[in-house]
């Protein structure tokens, strides 16, 4: 028995996805604002400033070898820097820079209302089952399980 359109919840959630995505970004170029993995990058920082490069990707679910592209953009461009760990000379560690500070800033603002605007036309019930949905992803399907 095919599957109504309606519930095709793998198609809906990576259209979804797309659909915002491009949405976001849009949003912040008209402002000037940096792209939405560099954004996510400097609210990490801005929570835990200093963390190693590992843990930045574990925490934004990028593979190594993305955040890496993506730290060697964001020095570029003078966001964040990396500094030796001074217990580890060979690990790195990432700061914001007061460029990278800025652009957080901006890149919050660029985004206000992103929230309301996701939860318009919805209850509160609603939005609690679908975060609870989407929560559930990470458990269900956990990095390295491809199973």
């Amino acid at each position: 028995m095919p599957v109504p359109a309606d519930r095709r919840l793998i198609f809906l959630l990576n259209a979804g996805h797309r659909r915002v995505q491009r949405w976001i970004e849009g949003k912040m170029a008209a402002k000037g604002v940096t792209t939405a993995a560099q954004s996510g990058v400097l609210f990490f920082l801005g929570e835990q400033d200093g963390a190693l490069i590992g843990e930045a990707a574990d925490a934004l679910d990028l593979a190594p070898s993305a955040m890496t592209g993506l730290i060697d953009r964001m020095t570029k461009a003078e966001l964040v820097e990396r500094r030796a760990d001074p217990k580890d000379g060979r690990a790195m560690r990432l700061h914001l820079t007061d460029k990278g500070r800025a652009a957080r800033e901006a890149a919050k603002a660029g985004l206000d209302g992103i929230n309301a605007h996701l939860t318009e036309g919805f209850t509160d019930e609603e939005i609690g089952v679908v975060a609870r949905w989407l929560s559930s992803l990470q458990t269900k399907f956990p990095k390295g399980d491809a199973q």
